[in-house]
């Protein structure tokens, strides 16, 4: 009998799992669609050679112990390299400390499965990561989110509503997720007086900040952050990952945070190790890469495409939209005007060859209805360009159509 097509009996699924959403225009695959929507890593960085010698000297040189549940010395090494690398930017954690991920990605999930029960508050940045909303809607968690500006997210907003909560005998967060560098989307940094000030009240009302980190290495300017982790130390879960600075089809990320906080992740890891083989390649790879030669070369090619797709945006879209200028990252967060909404707007996107991710997808209420994301780290430089300007034509015709239906007020911000 043939069973591909029967529905299974979704009532026996777990009401935990909601339906998944589709985020912005991933399903396409005409060849000769521009995907804005896609937060991926340039292909041509990728460090194929290397990579390629360095499965080899994994087989050759370990052999069957590289493949067995605990693999050979590569594990060793990548914690060494990850607290060393750590300790560059002012962390400073023991090996004990560092937790190897599936990405960063499975750091939140991992970090919320530590944390919360159902019901619990989970406060967040808006707009905010959605992988990030998805997982703690996973456990169940209210959200409740906060904007972010030029400096990040408004702490004294997030202040006044811990005292508020206080007051009225309302619970305060159990965690504070927070992408403090080069922000996705919104491509905006944590200044330092809101940092000092955000694991200040971490500590006075006792609650966790989640640190994702993962866009840390791609930075522009060449300045340094003082993390939040080395701000509260006690209170802060740190993430990171090697998909922006190698390839994120690898799937390595790490997590950094007190022994005893780690001690309990590895419980939820089902006593496994994350893809031992693979970081047997990745400890590999490190030892004979000039990891800064090769970080520099990143740090190029990203500013390169920020540039060209700035100044196709400027060109094409003109003061129809606002953005704040990332220094460093994947990302910019375009502003529309408050009666676009780019929901809508993106059929009409895909219509013209590109996609984008709809500013809804990032806030835990459906908000953001006039803002997008677009990624400059994919397209090579040409189809950027090309993709801003499908971008804008699809904007004058959205504008079109609704000025026919009474919307005259576009040209006001």
């Amino acid at each position: 009998m043939n069973t591909v097509h029967q529905v299974p009996d979704l009532s026996r699924l777990s009401s935990r799992i909601p339906a998944a959403p589709s985020i912005g225009s991933t399903t396409v695959t005409k060849p000769d669609h521009i995907h804005l929507s896609f937060g991926f890593a340039a292909d041509s960085l990728f460090p194929l050679e290397a990579l390629e010698q360095s499965a080899q000297q994994a087989i050759r040189q370990d052999g069957a112990r590289a493949l067995q549940y605990s693999g050979a010395p590569g594990p060793a090494y990548i914690l060494d390299w990850i607290q060393s690398r750590a300790a560059s930017y002012g962390i400073d954690a023991e090996t004990a400390q560092i937790l190897v991920t599936n990405g960063a990605t499975q750091g939140i999930a991992l970090a919320a499965q530590l944390l919360l029960e159902p019901g619990d508050e989970v406060w967040v940045e808006a707009p905010t990561f959605f992988s990030a909303l998805q997982a703690f809607r996973l456990c169940g968690a209210s959200i409740r989110a906060f904007p972010i500006d030029g400096e990040g997210v408004q702490v004294d907003k997030l202040e006044e509503a811990l005292i508020a909560a206080v007051h009225e005998g309302r619970p305060v967060p159990k965690l504070f997720y927070t992408m403090p560098v080069y922000h996705n989307p919104g491509g905006v940094t944590l200044s330092l007086s809101r940092r000092r000030q955000l694991a200040d009240l971490a500590r006075r009302y006792n609650f966790y900040i989640v640190e994702d980190d993962a866009y840390a290495e791609l930075n522009f300017t060449g300045e340094t952050f003082i993390s939040l982790y080395e701000l509260a130390p006690e209170r802060t879960i740190y993430l990171n990952t090697f998909s922006k600075i190698i390839a994120p089809g690898i799937r390595l990320g790490w997590m950094i945070a007190h022994p005893l906080l780690v001690s309990r992740l590895r419980i939820l890891m089902l006593g496994s190790s994350t893809a031992v083989f693979t970081q047997e390649i990745v400890a590999h790879l490190l030892k004979q890469l000039d990891f800064e030669q090769h970080r520099a070369q990143l740090i190029r090619h990203y500013w390169r495409q920020r540039d060209i797709m700035v100044t196709a945006i400027r060109s094409e879209l003109g003061d129809e939209v606002s953005f704040e200028l990332p220094e460093g990252g994947f990302f910019l967060w375009l502003t529309f005007p408050d009666q676009v909404n780019t929901a809508e707007m993106q059929y009409i996107a895909e219509r013209h060859g590109v996609s984008y991710v709809a500013g809804s997808h990032f806030y835990h209420d459906d908000s953001g209805h006039n803002h997008l994301r677009l990624c400059f780290s994919y397209c090579t430089a040409d189809r950027l360009t090309e993709g801003i300007s499908r971008l804008a034509a699809a904007y004058r015709e959205y504008r079109e159509e609704h000025l026919h239906q009474g919307v005259d007020s576009y040209s006001q911000h």
